[in-house]
């Protein structure tokens, strides 16, 4: 390696060179090549199996229940009217299931519904026992 020493007669004084050195970069970029290319084949399932098919029953769809709150205060399950002091008892009958406590309860509120009074449809619920409780929103 060689060093051009300063013209102004300084032994110290280097050139900076700035040039990038690419080299090590590539060194690298090649060994996790090599590194990838053995490692993959050891990765995959090379035993060959042949299954058989399996006959599962249907698993029945429960329709979702959907509680609407509204900015007036109107309260619904699907679309038929409640109120908040016969939601549980509503809620239940609509679900219909022998434990309806442990299904998926959907709320929706309105944009303008206030957040007090949301919570309290929302605790309501988890205070009669609707512990899978879900929020509605809108994709944008």
């Amino acid at each position: 390696m060689a060093v051009r020493l300063n013209a102004s007669g300084s032994a110290y004084a280097l050139n900076q060179n700035a040039e990038i050195n690419v080299t090590p970069f590539v060194d690298v970029m090649l060994v996790l090549l090599i590194i990838f290319m053995v490692a993959i084949p050891a990765a995959t399932v090379s035993v060959k199996v042949d299954l058989p098919p399996a006959r599962a029953a249907a698993q029945p769809q429960v329709a979702p229940t959907y509680v609407s709150v509204q900015q007036g205060g109107g309260l619904y399950i699907g679309d038929r009217p409640t109120t908040l002091a016969t939601l549980s008892a509503d809620l239940a009958a609509a679900i219909g299931t022998n434990d309806p406590r442990n299904e998926r309860v959907y709320i929706r509120a309105d944009v303008g519904v206030r957040y007090g009074d949301f919570m309290t449809v929302m605790n309501t619920l988890k205070a009669d026992g609707f512990q899978r409780v879900a929020l509605v929103s809108e994709a944008v």
